[in-house]
């Protein structure tokens, strides 16, 4: 328990929203093309603003693709209440609270998803109390992450365009750009990938991931045909708990290899790194719970000699990359943007870490207009 908590710590109010994202132009990847998936049209989004009794607030998130969103919300609702009254400075005991409260759907995936909202909310809450951006509350090595963009090389755009995007990119002053691979025809992915490549030139980062749709033989050849293209990594090239497979992968090409955006668990984290099964770990902090065990899987993925690129929402990882202890990569999608009143700032191919307290981050009025759902528990005044 808290020791002698100040009654202003003591957590008041809280608002869960579920909001949902719609995209511009349906997304395919090659999951889509294996017919895994349905191409995808929105995200939803389940944000969590906590309020302590001395007025300190927070603001935190999570999300799910193509699924999950309103079990998440729902998650969410019945473990909201078991926060009132807590100190929202015991982020990390407060996190157990609520995963064991919930621990007989598990203790991975949508359950903890749904904790990772609480969790990040409590980190900006705090953040912005000691008047510090998360980065700096977190110990940031960097004022500024390189970045990759991803959101411009989808298998569903046209190789045309596919240039246009990328060009597109680099004059923004981002950093790198990734391509999505894994198509049926082979050819076709090692086509867009040489194009891109010569029009962009050696001196742009260049990225491809499979998707996880490549079975072992297959991936072997792939990234045997992608070694003289100078990747930054091969993401994905193998089923996410393929563990055995990427590490074979890792061993035998000159390319690294990259992983862990579908890992749900500091736990899972732990098993991947124990195989040394990839170069570059790609943790996602909403996806594994939040900022807490986020932390746990960096510290493993540091001790392991591994380099991190975290998984998506930039607006919350450009903070956890600076405090990295090696450089990290981000990933710039600008799908989130509306959400947000504020704009991360990009120049010479980096991420600027935002130095507003907490997150540095609110919810625009467009975000309330795509609310489809909320719940609030205790009082706010």
């Amino acid at each position: 328990m808290s020791v002698n908590p100040s009654a202003d710590d003591r957590i008041r109010w809280l608002r869960l929203s579920s909001c949902t994202l719609p995209l511009k132009t349906p997304i395919s990847d090659a999951k889509v093309l294996t017919g895994r998936q349905k191409p995808m049209t929105e995200i939803a989004m389940l944000f969590a603003e906590v309020r302590t009794a001395g007025g300190h607030e927070g603001l935190g998130f999570s999300y799910a693709k193509r699924a999950g969103g309103p079990g998440q919300f729902a998650h969410a609702k019945e473990l909201a209440p078991a926060l009132l009254g807590e100190d929202a400075n015991d982020i990390a005991r407060l996190w157990n609270k609520l995963c064991w409260a919930g621990a007989s759907v598990g203790r991975s995936g949508l359950a903890t998803q749904a904790i990772g909202a609480f969790d990040v909310a409590l980190y900006d809450l705090k953040a912005r109390r000691a008047g510090l951006s998360l980065a700096k509350l977190l110990g940031a090595h960097r004022d500024s992450v390189a970045c990759y963009n991803t959101s411009g090389g989808f298998l569903h755009t046209p190789l045309d365009e596919l240039l246009v995007n990328a060009q597109a990119s680099v004059e923004r002053g981002i950093g790198g750009v990734k391509l999505k691979v894994g198509q049926p025809d082979r050819a076709k992915d090692i086509e867009r990938v040489a194009t891109v490549r010569k029009h962009l030139g050696e001196g742009v980062a260049l990225m491809v991931d499979a998707n996880q749709q490549w079975d072992r033989p297959g991936a072997q050849r792939m990234c045997r045909a992608f070694e003289d293209f100078g990747l930054v990594w091969i993401e994905e090239p193998l089923d996410a708990y393929d563990h055995e497979g990427h590490a074979a992968l890792a061993r035998q090409f000159d390319t690294p290899i990259a992983t862990g955006e579908m890992l749900t668990s500091a736990l899972e984290h732990g098993e991947l790194i124990r195989h040394r099964a990839c170069d570059w770990l790609m943790p996602d902090a909403p996806r594994v719970g939040g900022i807490t065990p986020y932390l746990k899987i960096a510290a493993q993925a540091e001790a392991a000699g591994l380099m991190v690129a975290p998984h998506f929402a930039m607006e919350l990882h450009v903070h956890l990359a600076a405090a990295s202890p090696s450089e990290p990569w981000v990933e710039h999608f600008d799908w989130l943007e509306p959400l947000f009143n504020e704009r991360l700032e990009i120049e010479r191919g980096r991420m600027r870490v935002p130095t507003r307290p907490g997150l540095g981050l609110s919810l625009s009025e467009q975000a309330r207009a795509w609310t489809r759902e909320q719940a609030e528990f205790g009082e706010r005044s």
